[in-house]
């Protein structure tokens, strides 16, 4: 048995954490650019505390999930202000393009010379600056991962910045940072932790170091998903999702992800879907197509079984089958009003297109079985409705 498995240089968890952060930074440097959501005062404490800590603080700002000019963009600001090291401080998209500026302000080819799929996927040849990612959200787990998903308008998909040299220097998760999102955001966070978990669990990339952050992810995440939903206050269901979120990160940077990030990719970039209700409409879809493709073609794969661990984890039920834990995904993402792919603006005119990019995207490679175009094209017409 060979892996080789990577994470953030220093995880640090717990409440009130987030005090630490103006020693954590200057640690590191002393001229920090700082990329927040699409309203940097929501952290007027941290960034003045930065500042009395002698710190000259550049914001910058970011709206929705990150554009490849949002990346390019931040890095030229951090160039211009001789910023030496990088707080992202946000949900996932603030901490994609923190680890995609810090990326390109050391690495200052065209980006295109890095981006994956559409671009030439060059490796990055000097070190970005200096890293902290704290997560605001609980479903991206993109503190504890080496890729930043950015959006590439002119090809209508989104793709990844990727080297192991963006691991986050340090992972600081907080879950009273996370008390204030409201039940739709905590649904569609959630929803994301759970995919990732559940794909990194199942992947023909997963090994055991994986497995035992998946097991205890979705423990977690099964138990406190809803009552975080039903009460965003009720901090150890926070402290649960965020632990999860983490652990999903971890996993799915060493394990690979599967078919539902896959369509991800190309429905953000197509119909500028948010990218945690994507994965919410997909889920129980694409699962479903998996377990019929193993059982029909590959029913000896460890996949089911680990399928079948997963029911029995969600479900509490030791003798759980891979069709529990199914239903038990289609009534969750019910509950939690995941919608269809039809409210993001989807028809079927747009399956074949849908189905060319997706079987092209990255993710697709962690999948525990090739699916057909045909199984493609029926996981988005069931998610249709």
């Amino acid at each position: 048995m060979n892996f080789t498995f990577t994470t953030p240089g220093k995880v640090i968890f717990g409440r009130d954490t987030a005090r630490q952060l103006p020693q954590l930074v200057a640690a590191h440097g002393r001229t920090p650019l700082v990329v927040t959501g699409a309203n940097p005062t929501r952290h007027g404490g941290v960034l003045d505390a930065l500042r009395q800590a002698g710190c000259t603080v550049t914001v910058f700002p970011v709206a929705g999930e990150p554009r490849v000019e949002t990346a390019m963009a931040g890095a030229r600001l951090a160039r211009e202000n001789g910023c030496d090291v990088v707080l992202g401080l946000g949900g996932g998209g603030a901490l994609d393009t923190a680890k995609a500026v810090a990326a390109l302000a050391t690495n200052t080819e065209d980006i295109f010379a890095y981006l994956e799929v559409v671009g030439a996927g060059r490796p990055l040849s000097q070190r970005p600056l200096p890293l902290l990612a704290v997560p605001t959200t609980a479903g991206t787990g993109a503190e504890a991962t080496a890729n930043a998903v950015l959006t590439v308008p002119g090809e209508r998909v989104k793709v990844s910045l990727r080297s192991p040299m963006m691991l986050p220097d340090v992972a600081l998760i907080d879950p009273l940072l996370t008390v204030s999102m409201p039940p739709a955001v905590t649904a569609a966070t959630g929803l994301d932790a759970l995919t990732q978990l559940l794909e990194a669990f199942v992947s023909n990339k997963a090994n055991p170091m994986t497995d035992a952050l998946c097991r205890e992810g979705l423990g977690r995440a099964s138990r406190a998903l809803l009552a975080a939903y039903d009460d965003g206050t009720n901090l150890e269901a926070r402290e649960d999702m965020a632990l999860a979120s983490l652990l999903g990160g971890m996993a799915l940077a060493n394990a690979k992800l599967g078919a539902v990030h896959g369509f991800a990719a190309p429905l953000g970039g197509l119909f500028n879907a948010p990218h945690g209700q994507v994965c919410a409409s997909l889920l129980p879809f694409v699962t479903a197509a998996n377990i019929r493709a193993l059982r029909s073609r590959a029913p000896a794969s460890p996949a089911l079984c680990a399928y079948a661990a997963a029911a029995a984890i969600v479900t509490g039920a030791p003798h759980a089958s891979p069709e529990d834990g199914l239903a038990w995904l289609h009534a969750t993402c019910r509950r939690l009003g995941a919608p269809p792919l039809s409210r993001l603006g989807v028809t079927a005119s747009d399956i074949p297109l849908l189905v060319e990019k997706a079987s092209r995207a990255s993710s697709m490679q962690g999948n525990p079985i090739v699916l057909t175009h045909e199984e493609l094209a029926g996981i988005v017409a069931a998610a249709l409705e």
